[in-house]
């Protein structure tokens, strides 16, 4: 038989994937792959079943059903003052990955370059290899994770088309501030770049700090396609429900791509996220301290083990250099915690194209119950 497709030639799975399926055969706790393992809040799995029992059960509109479209509008205006027409502006997707796959397809010809900020989530550089495009990476660099302006402004070429930035960053747990935003997005202006914000962890961010959506900066409401998610905000991941704010003729091109990908998302879980969406002024305090104590909590067993690094501002992940507790590189340090310690992380280096700086460090996720994380720092303290 022929062979596959080359532009997936060298695909391998997912690190994620790849550790989930160590921890369970190791029996380790696995702080690895990001989502909770308790469940999001049973007044919103309520409404998603009453959504059933009404009849919202058939597919919805491909571009998402108009009571969510309407209250995400809603909620950008409310939190953030940006205006995005529901009809016309806001694109419901299978989750935040499905909603990057449809802006880099739909606007990345083959040749065109993306400047990735590493580490990255590991779905933008499949993604933009599945288009045809470049990734060119440009380094967060550690311990601080801020990037060189110089370096950004080298990676822009004739043939750049989209920047990607995410905030809050996973995986370090870095907040960008308003002076960093401001700096990357002249970068885009100046170049008259695309810039995808991807800010899925837009409300998990602590210690008084507030999320700047990129698209609020002078200059950037046009040209950033913002992507965010109800699977982090309600501890729901397995729902699969973001979507896309941006112009009509963003909306209107990643549209096009959706419509043959999926065409449609859950109809009753999109009635239900439009539902928790009205409920964030309450929800959310209960939320953003539910997982700051897990935070710290975490933070002080891995500080009192000898791990030196500043506490996660954003997020429910933590960068943690290892350098001091083994000569091992990442990949075969995270190997010796899940089959020995039994703990299971995520070796960093896989969200790098150009810098090794990830081999120095473990990515551990915090959004677990507390006795998973008890447990993690008993397994651990054997060190």
């Amino acid at each position: 038989m022929k062979d596959t497709a080359l532009r997936i030639a060298g695909f391998k799975d997912s690190i994620f994937g790849v550790i989930s399926r160590l921890a369970r055969e190791n029996n380790a706790v696995n702080l690895g792959q990001g989502f909770p393992d308790f469940d999001g809040p049973d007044w919103l799995k309520d409404i998603a079943y009453k959504k059933m029992q009404e009849g919202h059960n058939q597919y919805a509109p491909f571009s998402g059903t108009p009571y969510l479209r309407q209250e995400v509008s809603n909620y950008y205006k409310k939190f953030y003052g940006l205006n995005y027409n529901p009809e016309s502006e806001i694109t419901i997707t299978v989750g935040a990955t499905e909603a990057i796959y449809l802006v880099i397809n739909a606007l990345i010809n083959p040749g065109d370059e993306v400047i990735v900020l590493e580490p990255f989530y590991d779905s933008y550089v499949a993604s933009i290899k599945m288009a045809g495009g470049i990734p060119v990476p440009v380094t967060m660099h550690a311990p601080d994770f801020t990037i060189d302006q110089k370096e950004l402004e080298a990676a822009v070429s004739p043939r750049t088309k989209l920047l990607i930035l995410n905030n809050p960053h996973n995986p370090t747990g870095k907040v960008w501030t308003k002076e960093e935003l401001t700096a990357v997005s002249l970068v885009a202006i100046k170049n008259d770049l695309y810039l995808l914000s991807d800010e899925v962890y837009e409300f998990l961010v602590f210690d008084g700090l507030k999320h700047l959506p990129t698209a609020a900066l002078e200059g950037m409401m046009e040209r950033t396609i913002t992507i965010s998610s109800a699977g982090k905000t309600f501890g729901l991941t397995g729902w699969k429900i973001g979507w896309i704010c941006a112009n009509q003729k963003i909306s209107n091109a990643c549209r096009l791509v959706h419509q043959y990908v999926t065409f449609a998302v859950s109809t009753p879980m999109q009635e239900a996220v439009a539902e928790g969406l009205k409920q964030l002024p309450s929800y959310l305090p209960g939320f953003v301290t539910l997982y700051k104590n897990k935070r710290d909590y975490f933070y002080q067993e891995l500080r009192s083990l000898g791990f030196e690094f500043s506490i996660p501002k954003g997020t429910y992940f933590m960068m943690v250099p290892i350098s001091k507790h083994t000569n091992l590189n990442d990949v075969d340090y995270s190997m010796k915690l899940i089959q020995e310690n039994k703990v299971a992380t995520v070796p960093p280096s896989a969200f790098y194209l150009k810098s090794t700086e990830g081999e120095k460090y473990l990515r551990f996720c915090f959004a677990k119950k507390d006795e998973t994380l008890k447990q993690a720092a008993i397994n651990l303290n054997s060190l």
